[in-house]
């Protein structure tokens, strides 16, 4: 073989490469679009369409009447979820990233012990707690409340919000701090002035994160909040009924899964930036 040959021989074998690579990806993909074209196209049809047999058809005509349903249906447990999962999400980030900072630029005795048993939290699982935690929300009155909701999922939502904000804020200078303190910052003067404008790959995370795992969450809302209830609850009592309309249940599926998608396709490109910020030093 000639030397001029090889360079040619080496492009066409990482082309082939990049073809195999590209065309399992694009396999991958389908197989897992397939229940989405599924909930898509039963969303779409009549109840006189949907049939195992049919599954896999396009609708003779496309109609939103399902989704008309579907939100009615739906509509009081997406305002309780928006009601819940914004102040819940709000709160564990900003308490979660306060205690980031203390824990990773405030040296003080028994932080070494306090920052694990934080961590603890969350290998601790609901049905381990569900009865203290009920018995404790109606001795202060906030059982069967979205309040008492929103407190449990900021408790809840503090060890991994700590964890992310701890390990990045473990990468700020400390010099960064020590010349704040020069010019007359005090602790929270160096949190809101130093801190805070570095914090936004952190928060993205978190945000991302905690609204994922307060709107999908379903234990706690059946439980803690029965009066009102959040979208997922909404979602189990319509597929939970005598006549089952799948048509129906589709969109409201969809529907209940908008807002995290729209989270996602929001934040999403930021998200793996703010995990990996801070993992590398220098």
């Amino acid at each position: 073989m000639t030397t001029a040959s090889r360079p040619a021989l080496q492009q066409r074998s990482m082309s082939l490469s990049r073809f195999v690579i590209y065309g399992l990806l694009i396999l991958f993909a389908a197989i897992f679009l397939i229940p989405v074209y599924m909930v898509l196209m039963t969303g779409f049809k009549n109840p006189a369409e949907v049939s195992i047999s049919t599954m896999w058809q396009f609708p003779s005509s496309f109609s939103l009447e399902s989704y008309g349903q579907a939100l009615q249906v739906l509509a009081p447990g997406l305002t309780n979820s928006f009601l819940l999962v914004i102040p819940a999400t709000i709160l564990s980030s900003v308490l979660g990233s306060l205690n980031g900072y203390v824990l990773s630029k405030w040296r003080f005795p028994g932080a070494n012990i306090l920052f694990p048993l934080m961590l603890f939290g969350m290998f601790i699982p609901y049905q381990a707690i569900l009865i203290p935690l009920v018995q404790f929300l109606s001795s202060i009155g906030l059982y069967d409340s979205l309040p008492g909701l929103i407190l449990v999922h900021v408790v809840y939502g503090l060890p991994i919000t700590t964890l992310v904000f701890r390990n990045y804020y473990a990468e700020v200078p400390n010099e960064m701090l020590e010349a704040g303190a020069i010019d007359g910052c005090g602790f929270f003067g160096l949190y809101w002035h130093v801190v805070l404008p570095l914090s936004l790959p952190g928060f993205v995370v978190v945000i991302i994160w905690q609204f994922t795992q307060i709107w999908n969450e379903f234990l706690f809302g059946v439980t803690v909040a029965q009066g009102t209830p959040t979208v997922t609850v909404a979602l189990q009592n319509l597929s939970g009924s005598q006549i089952v309309q799948w048509n129906v249940q589709m969109a409201a599926a969809l529907l209940a899964a908008l807002p995290t998608l729209v989270v996602y396709i929001l934040l999403g490109r930021y998200f793996i930036r703010g995990l990996l910020a801070g993992s590398v030093k220098g």
